[in-house]
C-alpha cells in the first residue's frame, strides 16, 4: 500500500478472506496455490485513473478476482480490527473460541 501510494496513486487496506476452491471439499481440487486461504486475509486497493478501484493481493499474484471477499477497506491497517470489545468475568469463564467460515451457494 505504501508503495502504491509513493507511486503517486491512492490506495486503501482491505480485510477479509480468501477463498481457495482447493481447500473446498465439494471442488475436487487436491493442491492450493494460494497463499493465507482459510483465514482473514489482506490486501490493497489501488485507484487507477479511468479504471477505479483495482483489487491487489501482492501476496498471491492477484489482480482483481472472485477469491478476494471483502469485509472491511480502510485508509490504514489500524482502523481494521477484526473485533473489539470488552469482558467481564473471571479468566476460568473464558478458555477459548473458535470461528468458521463456509462458502456456500445459495
Amino acid at each position: 500500500m505504501e508503495a502504491e501510494r509513493a507511486l503517486g496513486l491512492a490506495a486503501r487496506f482491505v480485510t477479509g478472506y480468501l477463498y481457495d476452491p482447493a481447500l473446498d471439499p465439494r471442488s475436487g481440487l487436491t493442491t492450493s496455490g494460494l497463499e493465507g486461504a482459510g483465514s482473514t486475509h489482506a490486501w490493497t486497493q489501488v485507484y487507477v485513473p479511468g479504471a477505479g478501484w483495482i483489487e491487489l493481493d501482492p501476496n498471491n499474484g492477484i489482480v482483481g478476482g472472485a477469491n478476494l471477499i471483502r469485509v472491511a477497506i480502510v485508509r490504514d491497517p489500524a482502523q481494521a480490527a477484526p473485533l473489539t470489545g470488552t469482558f467481564t468475568g473471571t479468566a476460568a469463564d473464558f478458555a477459548s473460541m473458535d470461528v468458521a467460515v463456509r462458502v456456500t451457494l445459495e
